[in-house]
């Protein structure tokens, strides 16, 4: 099994970073480079427990569908997706978010475990990994951005925030 986590410390109050963090608009923008998107259950607005998504987006030259489901919901502590269906033999993503005296502490923790044994193992650690770390890096300092710049236009997000 791969752990893969990360801390982002965002200038913004925990309930907003929360929000924008389970926005699909705000993914959707974020994974631009992917052209990640919404095609199934929730596909606008705010996840909420109990909701699935599938994604369809674009890693390695090929289309790739990923369905999950919001399994845990503590607003604004924490939420966690799961992979109900897609490429990984296992896929667990908790989002945890900490309030702090400069605002939020946004935390990932990814745990993933790959299929075909030992060439998806190789797959893995000479791929994978980094491909995902950089993915959740960008999507991270993307939503930092968005918050904390002072020239955003709100009126694309408004109702998240």
């Amino acid at each position: 099994m791969t752990i893969i986590r990360l801390t982002t410390q965002i200038k913004t109050p925990v309930k907003k970073v929360f929000d924008l963090a389970r926005s699909i608009d705000f993914h959707t923008i974020s994974a631009e480079k992917t052209k990640e998107k919404a095609i199934a259950g929730r596909t606008s607005g705010l996840i909420e427990l109990g909701e699935t998504v599938t994604w369809r987006g674009r890693h390695f030259g090929i289309y790739l569908i990923h369905k999950s489901i919001i399994t845990a919901y503590d607003y604004p502590n924490n939420f966690t997706d799961k992979m109900i269906k897609g490429c990984f033999k296992t896929f667990k993503h908790q989002h945890v978010f900490h309030k702090t005296p400069a605002g939020t502490e946004m935390i990932d923790i990814l745990k993933y475990e790959t299929p075909y044994g030992v060439l998806g193992v190789f797959f893995d650690h000479l791929i994978l990994k980094k491909h995902l770390t950089q993915f959740l890096t960008t999507r991270n300092q993307s939503i930092k951005l968005h918050l904390e710049s002072k020239n955003t236009v709100k009126s694309v997000h408004k109702s998240y925030l």
